[in-house]
């Protein structure tokens, strides 16, 4: 694979993660660039593990993941959708008071593992491709981490237009990308 089309994987697979961050920028109240950083890296980490874990596993057994992968990205993806949309209908009134100002880790860990499935099942397709691996996980990596710092900023300006409708519009977007997982692999 050459540098242009690595790139362009790279940048493909990073979208799924920059929609994510976008809708967390906005559900946190005035994310610090640091917030914004911190969501990079954990999203770019992991979008660099999944395609090796996906090569790994390609190289093992390549039909199970294929088979499965938009089934367990669908259903992470609308779990943690639907209790953002969930927290957001349920919002008391002292709640605003209190603005959420960051995210938990284990809650960003599982977004960013649930939008990074299809950076697996790439994995899997890579193993049968004769390309350095880890050149292309890496940029999958940094370019996630870069599109995931990008979305939480582009998020802390669109948070305060929207409100506290601004975590159940970011559960709707979680919603969205795993129906649109799903729907590509059904899809003709």
């Amino acid at each position: 694979m050459n540098l242009s089309a690595t790139l362009l994987l790279a940048f493909g697979m990073s979208m799924d993660a920059f929609a994510a961050s976008i809708g967390k920028g906005a559900t946190l109240h005035k994310p610090k660039f640091s917030d914004a950083l911190r969501t990079g890296l954990i999203f770019g980490v992991i979008e660099t593990l999944t395609p090796l874990i996906g090569w790994g596993l390609g190289m093992l057994a390549s039909q199970f993941v294929l088979e499965w992968n938009h089934w367990i990205a669908f259903l992470l993806l609308v779990f943690l959708g639907s209790r953002m949309v969930l927290e957001g209908v349920r919002a008391q009134p002292d709640e605003d008071l209190a603005p959420l100002r960051r995210h938990g880790f284990w809650l960003l860990v599982t977004t960013a593992i649930a939008t990074s499935l299809d950076a697996m099942a790439v994995g899997v397709g890579l193993a049968f491709l004769q390309v350095n691996i880890i050149t292309t996980a890496l940029a999958i990596g940094c370019a996630t981490l870069i599109m995931s710092t990008l979305g939480m900023m582009i998020g802390k300006f669109i948070g305060p237009l929207l409100g506290k409708r601004a975590e159940i519009l970011g559960g709707v977007v979680l919603i969205g990308i795993g129906i649109q997982i799903l729907w590509s692999h059904f899809a003709p």
